[in-house]
């Protein structure tokens, strides 16, 4: 295979990092500053290049086993919870502290699975992310263990990582671990293993090569980075599997130095997005556009703005998919809704300047951004 690591790495301009547990924590002993001081100090130098950064940290849990005396992970749900709060505290703490010392501001961010599958509430944490970013914060992200139960947990931050780099329409996601990448067999058994250094995410042969569970600390193993960055490439998103502790990593490897292994997306980011929409979202309702917003969409690749829409059908909420008709009633496109159908009917026609005196407030200024609409 080609190796597209010094392209790919070096053209990317937004970057979700995401560090271990057992990184974070120093092997369970409490949260290690000066690893994390230097993970901010490479997101710095980052920074000033023009890129945009988001950190995604384990970590809360085994500092709070640490500060709470407990020796091994506990299984009852409570207590892990009880655990992720009393740790969330010394985390985001540290990572607030070495990140001004670097003059970044931070943020941050704790999610759920329901965050991500709520129509409504994705978009709001999107919406979030980007304006973090475009402010020039690092956002800090964790799941949200305080809250979760079994059945919206993430499961690992590897897969948190992922749903990350698709939320925010990453270009790259950089797991650091604490393994040197994925080898061709596990290393521990089988001294003839390699070290796989470029692959495609989503080749089953990957996730044969990657069984085995992770470190007593954490709950990730190798398949769950590998699953990782399969679930990125779905928006176009190439994944990194690095040692955390190799120095200035981030840095080199946005220079296109080869560390780790490259698991390499297939499809455009673009392209890979609006695929996703296209085949995999249900429609909610529609709006009717005039002749010049089917221009703008289909000729200039602009956003939908209220001014052009002439009628809404349905009954649809924020972040539920709609379809867009042109005056002759045929769909022209589909996307995300910024606003539901009540307050549609009251904004179309009406300019982006009008929306916080006609609802009292203004999500965004389009009724779909361009980048959540896909032409049919």
């Amino acid at each position: 295979m080609t190796d597209t690591r010094p392209s790919i790495l070096r053209d990317a301009r937004r970057i979700v990092v995401k560090v271990g547990s057992s990184l974070v924590t120093n092997e369970g002993r409490g949260i290690d500053g000066e690893a994390i001081g230097q993970w901010c100090r490479q997101l710095a130098v980052l920074a000033r290049e023009g890129r945009e950064l988001v950190m995604v940290s384990s970590g809360a849990i085994a500092e709070g086993l640490k500060r709470l005396g407990w020796t091994s992970r506990p299984t009852e749900l409570d207590r892990l919870q009880a655990a992720a709060a009393v740790g969330q505290m010394g985390l985001v703490q540290m990572y607030e502290t070495q990140l001004r010392a670097q003059g970044l501001g931070s943020a941050q961010v704790l999610l759920t699975h329901a965050d991500l599958a709520d129509r409504e509430r994705y978009l709001n944490a999107r919406s979030t992310l980007l304006t973090l970013l475009g402010l020039g914060v690092v956002p800090v992200i964790n799941e949200n263990d305080t809250v979760v139960t079994d059945e919206i947990k993430f499961g690992d931050n590897d897969t948190l990582g992922a749903l990350v780099a698709n939320l925010v329409e990453a270009d790259a996601l950089v797991i650091l671990t604490d393994q040197r990448g994925l080898y061709s067999a596990d290393p521990r058994r089988d001294p003839s293993a390699t070290l796989v250094a470029q692959g495609l995410a989503g080749d089953p042969a990957l996730e044969t090569m990657a069984g085995g569970a992770g470190s007593s600390i954490g709950r990730g193993g190798m398949l769950t980075k590998v699953l990782a960055a399969r679930r990125a490439a779905g928006s176009g998103a190439s994944t990194v599997i690095a040692y955390g502790r190799e120095p200035d990593a981030l840095l080199r490897l946005a220079r296109g130095e080869s560390i780790g292994t490259l698991l390499v997306a297939q499809t455009p980011k673009l392209a890979a997005r609006k695929q996703w929409m296209a085949d995999h979202l249900q429609l909610r309702g529609a709006v009717v556009v005039d002749g010049g917003a089917v221009l703008k969409l289909r000729d200039q690749g602009k956003s939908l703005l209220p001014i052009g829409m002439t009628e809404v059908v349905g009954d649809f909420h924020r972040g539920d998919v709609i379809a867009v008709r042109g005056p002759d009633g045929l769909d022209i496109a589909r996307g995300l809704a910024n606003y539901a159908s009540s307050e549609a009917r009251l904004i179309a026609r009406h300019a982006s300047s009008e929306i916080t005196r006609l609802l009292g407030y203004s999500a965004e200024p389009e009724m779909i951004h361009r980048d959540n609409l896909v032409l049919v």
